[in-house]
């Protein structure tokens, strides 16, 4: 989907470091108000699945309290 797309891009632009949850719903969502609770863990369940699928050499790994960091598979 198009938001999990925009999730994969804002987590390669910034490869190797945080990226923090608030910075990815804004980029998701824009100013457009209320976002559920679990909305960007949803998409970023989705992407790791599909990268997985595909066979992609990149992981996502939650950083607890933080956010998200995409970084090559070890």
């Amino acid at each position: 989907s198009s938001r999990e797309t925009s999730v994969l891009e804002i987590l390669l632009r910034r490869q190797g470091r945080v990226v923090p949850k608030k910075n990815v719903e804004d980029h998701i969502f824009g100013l457009e108000g209320e976002v559920a609770s679990n909305a960007v863990e949803v998409y970023v369940s989705r992407l790791r699945k599909q990268l997985g699928e595909c066979g992609a050499k990149v992981v996502i790994r939650t950083v607890r309290g933080v956010g998200y960091l995409i970084s090559e598979e070890k």
